[in-house]
């Protein structure tokens, strides 16, 4: 199995050793919380030599949301139908990769009491009232056939009046596009809500390429820079198997990647159009008829990143892919380049889709993203699925970044 420390990924994705993220804000949204997160985060910093970070814990439904003790008991026993447990390792995994690509961000942790009915979204309602001109992650969703059929699973107008009013005050809001292929399971291809929202981004997943199977590992052991690659990553030796956590291997740089889609795990990255949303104006002329997603990051569970979780009664070191690992990496970059934004004399990018499109369209898009043209995001057993192709697919949308050319363009904006 290949894994990736914060060292390997930053230096995969370009993220530049300049900008740390200071002064600005990065809400990470989840349900239940997890009563070790602090302890976590302090375990996965030691071990990666990150800087320890402003760290609030906001109790998002809460009359006194920056208190604490007002937040809800976490019972990890609890798995029909919430899932507690679930939802105490995504909050490790986005509060700490948050973290790893922006180290000198605030990081705020906002709790929803639980994942039903209004409460994600009271939550946020405080938190973009708390927090102006900070950048959401939201590593969730809700395939929208539920939200058609049962909208109340979704509140979708609370939902949309959230982010609207968000964008209003410079907020960015990304969200994750699903982890079981374009239909989720059903006959139909469709979108993940709120990664399908307009004001989110949403983000799709990548895997190296080449993938390299379970059980197929090989040391490297020639010091030649650029000699050998685990596919997302290049890098150079001498390192023996388990190569990427060792200290004596020495990340160089960007290997390849293809759309994530990992039958052994039964996973592959959401990617449709949506069922919910039509065409919106940054999307016109990519041939879409309603919302598709718009950027990609390392989804790859054999190829993923290491967390650090103690829900089993212990702290221990996980690997970790899903598409929920995007959306907080993709809102770091976001902050570092909020940062050099403010260096600027600028405001926070806000409304971040129209930026990212109007790249697109320039001859700056081959700078600042890889463009995936190889896979396809058919889970196995389900009837539909988009190939990457060329620019623009529904698999990827834009790629993956080349995070410190993004920025420029990101500052420029």
């Amino acid at each position: 199995m290949v894994c990736y420390s914060p060292k390997f990924i930053r230096k995969a994705y370009d993220v530049p050793s300049s900008l740390d993220g200071s002064g600005q804000t990065i809400v990470i949204v989840d349900a239940f919380g997890s009563p070790t997160i602090r302890d976590d985060l302090a375990i996965f910093d030691a071990q990666f030599r990150l800087p320890a970070p402003s760290f609030t814990i906001f109790c998002g439904n809460s009359p006194t949301p920056f208190d604490e003790s007002t937040c809800p008991t976490v019972n990890y026993a609890n798995n029909n139908p919430h899932g507690e447990f679930g939802w105490g390792f995504e909050t490790s995994l986005d509060v700490e990769w948050a973290h790893a690509i922006a180290p000198g961000a605030n990081i705020v942790l906002v709790v929803a009491s639980t994942n039903s009915g209004n409460a994600i979204n009271d939550a946020e309602t405080a938190a973009i009232a708390a927090f102006p001109g900070a950048v959401f992650s939201q590593s969730f969703g809700i395939p929208e056939i539920f939200c058609k059929t049962q909208a109340n699973n979704c509140q979708l107008g609370q939902a949309q009046t959230n982010y609207a009013n968000g964008v209003a005050k410079g907020d960015t809001f990304f969200a994750s596009t699903g982890d079981t292929g374009a239909t989720f399971g059903f006959s139909t291809p469709m979108g993940n809500f709120p990664a399908s929202d307009i004001h989110n981004t949403g983000v799709s997943g990548t895997e190296g390429l080449p993938y390299l199977a379970p059980g197929t590992l090989t040391p490297c052991t020639t010091p030649t820079p650029f000699s050998c690659t685990t596919g997302l990553a290049a890098f150079h030796g001498p390192c023996p198997i388990g190569r990427t956590t060792t200290p004596l291997c020495v990340p160089d740089g960007y290997g390849n990647e293809q759309v994530w889609n990992e039958p052994i795990f039964g996973a592959a990255t959401g990617g449709a159009q949506s069922l919910l949303i039509g065409v919106p104006s940054y999307q016109a002329g990519l041939g879409l008829s309603s919302r598709g997603p718009d950027v990609a990051y390392n989804a790859a569970v054999d190829g993923g990143v290491l967390t650090v979780f103690s829900g089993f009664g212990f702290p221990a070191l996980f690997f970790t892919g899903g598409t929920s690992a995007g959306s907080p990496q993709w809102a770091g970059i976001t902050a570092l380049a909020n940062q050099a934004r403010a260096s600027a004399g600028k405001g926070p990018i806000g409304d971040l889709n129209p930026v990212l499109y109007s790249i697109y369209h320039s001859a700056r898009y081959h700078n600042d993203f890889h463009d995936i043209t190889v896979g396809n995001n058919q889970l196995a057993g389900t009837p539909v699925g988009y190939a990457a192709t060329p620019g623009y697919d529904l698999a990827t949308g834009l790629g993956t970044p080349d995070a410190s050319q993004l920025i420029v363009d990101l500052v420029a904006a």
